[in-house]
């Protein structure tokens, strides 16, 4: 059983304290996201759990040991972190992308194996890119090119991928593909994924667990249908909204109130409580391959 948890996590910058004694349990087999305005600490929350950032107190555990007492291979074969917007060097093609992957299974010892070439050519296939192998990244569209940055970690063949806004820079149709492909991976595979995003409507829809963050602490968490409501947007964002029931999937909506012109034909807001809305999603989409 592959565990994830942050124990009196407390971290910094600047002397300034981001977190201070908080506390966090990843659901296993599940789909988490993080959300909550620019700043909040979001990302720097999903960092310190990959390791990237050590926290001034408390500790990450992993699998019942702190992750700061494991060596890098062993953090690496068990846990994939995929930062905002990473590049890829110039002329790297997807295959060899993927390959790096591997790593952590490297050594003097052990060279490239069979094992090695089945993990990549899985990942390639799990991710639609078997036709682009040869392709460099530079000239995939946005979509491909952050399918071949999932398909890497996905050739880590870790339990737990942890990703940094993978939706970012990313246009509707891309989006949706993205989240599709991480959703398929969490239901075929039980992969245990956390995200961090922006959207609250996308995070309703694809979450299993929201973590909804504020000044560095958790203002809520658990599943969207059960927390999402006017109040919680209110206290996380300052942003006056309805909540509706999302006319798809059940799951929350959140329609913001703006000064955008209103149309007499506008459907009245959903004013039912949050826990009176139907959480249960329609399977996602599959896959489509750009």
């Amino acid at each position: 059983m592959n565990t994830l948890e942050a124990k009196g996590l407390g971290l910094s910058y600047g002397g300034d304290f981001i977190f201070e004694n908080l506390d966090l349990t990843v659901p296993i087999g599940k789909i988490t996201v993080f959300i909550g305005s620019n700043g909040c600490g979001k990302s720097t929350l999903l960092r310190s759990m990959a390791r990237l950032l050590k926290p001034q107190r408390g500790s990450v555990v992993l699998n019942g040991a702190d992750i700061a007492s494991l060596s890098t291979k062993d953090v690496a074969r068990k846990l994939a972190i995929l930062p905002q917007g990473p590049t890829a060097p110039e002329g790297l093609t997807v295959m060899q992308l993927v390959k790096q992957g591997r790593y952590p299974y490297q050594s003097w010892l052990r060279q490239w194996s069979r094992e090695d070439e089945e993990a990549v050519t899985a990942a390639l296939e799990s991710t639609g890119l078997t036709e682009l192998a040869d392709r460099t990244v530079d000239s995939l569209s946005g979509g491909q090119r952050q399918r071949a940055w999932i398909a890497m970690t996905l050739a880590q063949e870790t339990p737990l991928i942890l990703l940094d806004e993978p939706t970012t820079y990313l246009d509707l149709t891309h989006q949706i593909e993205v989240l599709d492909l991480l959703y398929d991976l969490n239901a075929k595979e039980q992969r245990t994924i956390v995200m961090v995003l922006h959207d609250i409507n996308l995070a309703c829809r694809y979450a299993d667990h929201i973590v909804a963050i504020r000044d560095g602490s958790i203002k809520a968490e658990g599943k969207p249908g059960d927390i999402i409501n006017s109040d919680l947007m209110q206290t996380v964002f300052q942003l006056p909204c309805e909540i509706i029931q999302d006319p798809l999937y059940g799951t929350p909506m959140c329609v913001p109130r703006g000064k955008g012109k209103r149309r007499p034909s506008a459907v009245q807001p959903n004013t039912a409580e949050p826990n009176q809305l139907t959480t249960t999603p329609t399977p996602a989409p599959e896959l489509a391959t750009v």
